[in-house]
């Protein structure tokens, strides 16, 4: 049984979302909150595994709210809803410990896949769609073409290939291919990327490419 919590500040909003969640038998929406201050007390009276959260909210927004659940409840998933594909406060609900996001449109199986994703540990956000997300709102200082990109000095040469092509956008089917190596290779070197990045998930992978320069903001890789 996976627990969640549903915060969001239009109440036919969090209505609907139960309704999606109720012919599940996986799923137990344990309660409703409609600001984020609400969804930080909820959570830490009701213990949740997963709360989906929208970002825009009252009192306590949700990125807030996010970075009050990763510092009180680690244990505790947000998966992020925006109105918006193209929402510069996804990137700040990244930063703060999201698990993923989601735009509020999505159909009922993906948001139920989204849910089983980020309980599991791992980030629901669509590798093309969070690469693009990246691109417009991280902001990454000019650099000269000639200088190299800030890349921690421990990556070999084959992981910094493959941080550079999962922050481009592929999947790790399409890495695999690129490189002509297997599924499982790509799986064991991004295990083994994500902590010499000192990083939690392929979400934040990417973000991190963008702020060493290994991806260029405007353009592609370097």
């Amino acid at each position: 049984m996976i627990r969640v919590l549903i915060a969001d500040d239009q109440p036919l909003v969090r209505r609907g979302l139960a309704l999606i969640l109720a012919p599940e038998p996986e799923f137990e929406v344990v309660g409703e909150a409609g600001d984020g201050a609400e969804a930080v007390a909820l959570a830490e009276r009701l213990r949740p595994d997963v709360v989906v959260m929208d970002i825009r909210m009252p009192v306590l927004d949700g990125v807030g709210a996010t970075g009050e659940l990763a510092r009180l409840l680690p244990a505790c998933r947000v998966l992020a809803l925006s109105t918006f594909d193209m929402d510069e406060y996804v990137v700040a609900a990244l930063r703060a410990g999201a698990y993923g996001f989601l735009p509020k449109d999505v159909s009922p199986e993906e948001l139920t896949a989204a849910i089983r994703t980020v309980h599991t540990g791992e980030a629901a956000v669509a590798p093309r769609l969070l690469t693009r997300l990246i691109s417009t709102y991280v902001r990454v200082p000019a650099r000269p073409a000639t200088r190299t990109a800030e890349v921690p000095a421990e990556l070999t040469p084959r992981e910094r290939e493959i941080w550079q092509l999962l922050a481009t956008g592929l999947d790790n089917a399409e890495i695999a291919a690129d490189l002509d190596i297997s599924v499982s290779t790509v799986k064991n070197h991004i295990t083994g990327i994500f902590g010499k990045l000192g990083v939690r998930d392929r979400a934040q992978a990417v973000i991190a490419a963008y702020e060493s320069g290994l991806v260029e903001v405007a353009g592609g890789p370097r």
